[in-house]
């Protein structure tokens, strides 16, 4: 069985979303100083903007195009993805590039009512998930290739029936260079038919081997190998007890088994834990779980028994546990450290600190632990963002100018009064409180972000009251003569 993407979209972008069903669209690519289409979707045909046309022209024919970049290698990624999916109907799928699969579907069609509700089970998951696809079923992977891609009669080929099914189809349906087809044009040959049956002698003379090769693999007489995807291997380890596991010290040992085993093969494949998920069945036939994430990856059985005895509580056994299935749904490759005698000022590279950070997170939830990385952004509120991990690097460097210890979400708007409109504020009113400046220092200007949102800029002042406090406030935009905007944004230690 052949499948057929016709326009295989970039990172999974799917025609059913809304954006997309609303405007034709196309993925572009930049070409020799212009930007040309690579693939369209099918609304963007009918309205005049193909493939290879430069996106300008495109646009003069259809005003709403919507041209979203074609970024290499993602599609041949999510090619591979959507084969990994495909293997829920059978246990052999191939890619076939740059748009297709190919499956062994011998001994698979029966689960499904026979071939007819085989092919149309997966054609309508793939397009209900926003694919344009077309598929085929055939004896041999090049026969269902053509007529998924050629034809446009009954996508199932009878056993015995490739010569009918193939003769009427053009030479490009036999997946021959484009040296190959200009021959075969030139001399004529529309169709496969009006050439299967000349000798091989004269084929292999006029148009060299590669043509018979194809030949044979769609008619069957040569066996094509396929290079089947294979799956990644599940890290998962699973324990059964000869009795029901009933008590806390019986739990906490089972999974110091299971651990034991897992970190073994992970560290032997360079890789650390990041998630890991007990699965305990119980004799009445439920499922209890218990989970563990971490910050760094780790195959420390000792530092990830720690954190499983945190959960270990929560765990009911009932009237006993007969089932241990522990399962690591996120690992990620670690680098082999350096043992030293001496360890320097290893900073967040520190396994120690990762693991303190592990057993903290245990006890009050990893959602009350954060690391903020820079970002390039004007607005203070926007110029931090979250590290999803503890070696995750910035991206640009912290600004050097003072900035408060605590800083609100967004500015909080104040009741300043001031004695020349564009100095300090002399006192403002904050949530009923009136405080008198002592001191001020400023001020620093912060541009708007207009290719954001709109907005003023931002004259920022540290002021501090007569109490001793430090605050961060600014005054948004210029003053004109109306009364203008203040707020608070921050606090000082």
């Amino acid at each position: 069985m052949a499948i057929w993407f016709r326009h295989l979209l970039t990172d999974g972008l799917a025609l059913h979303q809304p954006a997309l069903k609303e405007s034709p669209f196309v993925l572009v690519m930049p070409v020799k100083n212009r930007v040309i289409i690579t693939a369209s979707c099918l609304l963007a045909e009918r309205q005049g903007a193909f493939a290879g046309m430069a996106v300008a022209d495109a646009r003069a024919a259809v005003p709403e195009l919507l041209a979203i970049d074609d970024t290499p290698g993602k599609a041949t990624k999510l090619l591979r993805l959507l084969g990994l999916w495909c293997i829920r109907y059978t246990p052999t799928v191939a890619v076939d590039l740059p748009d297709g699969l190919i499956l062994d579907i011998s001994g698979c069609t029966h689960l499904w009512g026979g071939e007819r509700g085989y092919l149309k089970e997966i054609v309508l998951k793939l397009r209900n998930a926003g694919f344009d696809a077309r598929a085929a079923i055939g004896d041999t992977p090049g026969a269902a290739w053509a007529v998924s891609r050629f034809s446009l009669s009954r996508p199932i080929i009878e056993p015995g029936e490739h010569i009918r099914a193939l003769s009427g189809l053009p030479p490009a349906a036999l997946r021959l260079d484009a040296e190959v087809l200009e021959k075969l044009k030139k001399l004529g040959f529309r169709t496969i038919g009006s050439f299967l049956q000349m000798p091989a002698s004269v084929l292999r003379r006029r148009f060299g081997k590669d043509l018979l090769i194809r030949l044979d693999q769609a008619m069957g007489r040569v066996d094509e190998v396929l290079e089947p995807l294979v799956p990644p291997i599940a890290y998962v380890e699973r324990l059964p007890c000869l009795e029901p596991i009933k008590t806390a010290p019986g739990i906490g040992i089972a999974i110091e088994k299971l651990l034991s085993a897992l970190c073994l093969r992970l560290q032997a494949e360079g890789k650390g834990l990041r998630k890991a998920v007990l699965k305990c069945i119980r004799v009445d036939g439920r499922t209890v779980q218990a989970g563990i994430t971490t910050n760094r990856g780790s195959h420390s059985v000792s530092h990830l028994s720690k954190l499983f005895e945190l959960q270990i509580a929560k765990i009911e056994p009932a009237l006993g546990i007969e089932l241990f299935i522990l399962e690591a749904p996120k690992v990620e490759d670690m680098d082999t450290l350096q043992e030293q005698l001496w360890a320097v000022d290893k900073g967040l590279a520190d396994t120690a600190l990762a693991e303190l950070l592990d057993r903290v997170s245990g006890k009050v939830g990893a959602a009350a632990i954060q690391r903020f990385l820079p970002a390039e952004h004007y607005w203070p509120e926007r110029s931090v963002k979250v590290a999803v991990s503890l070696t995750e690097e910035p991206a640009a460097a912290w600004p050097v100018q003072m900035r408060p210890i605590r800083l609100l979400a967004a500015p909080e708007a104040i009741e300043v009064m001031a004695l020349v409109p564009d100095n300090p504020p002399k006192t403002f009113i904050y949530k009923g409180k009136r405080h008198v400046i002592a001191k001020a220092d400023g001020p620093e200007r912060i541009g708007r972000e207009w290719w954001h949102d709109g907005g003023e800029h931002r004259d920022y002042y540290v002021v501090e009251d007569s109490d001793g406090q430090r605050y961060w406030v600014f005054r948004s935009g210029h003053y004109d003569g109306i009364d203008v905007q203040w707020y608070l944004h921050g606090y000082f230690a």
